[in-house]
């Protein structure tokens, strides 16, 4: 059966092996959802992912969790832009999550950024997720 909506389930993983206290997690693979971890990479999220071949076609990602003080370094993470319900946004219009602690991942011409470098380029687009 196909997936409606998979990021959310990467998100879903993430959010459930953390809560698990899992040192990692696996997902399928794709490359919007390695653009979306390469921007949690960055921004300081999780400690680092990989993707590695299943069979001719098929990949995996394997995702390391970050943890601070036994604590996962991710509070909450949430998908905004559902496949029955886009969301976008101009740079001018997106708020800031958390008083500017949290980082809000876009899908923009430019490529998957967070909400700061969006704002650094000056580019709106579609909000994926919310992240604290």
């Amino acid at each position: 059966m196909a997936m409606s909506d998979p990021l959310g389930d990467m998100l879903t993983r993430i959010r459930n092996g953390q809560r698990a206290g899992d040192s990692s997690v696996r997902a399928p693979g794709s490359r919007l959802r390695a653009n979306v971890l390469d921007v949690l990479k960055r921004e300081g999220y999780i400690r680092n992912f990989s993707s590695s071949q299943v069979r001719p076609g098929i990949s995996e990602l394997v995702i390391e969790l970050k943890y601070a003080g036994g604590e996962p370094v991710i509070r909450s993470i949430s998908r905004v832009s559902k496949p029955g319900r886009r969301v976008y946004s101009k740079i001018r219009d997106l708020p800031r999550e958390y008083n500017g602690l949290g980082i809000s991942i876009l899908s923009t011409p430019r490529g998957v950024l967070s909400d700061h470098e969006a704002r650094a380029a000056n580019v709106g687009g579609e909000v994926l997720c919310r992240v604290f």
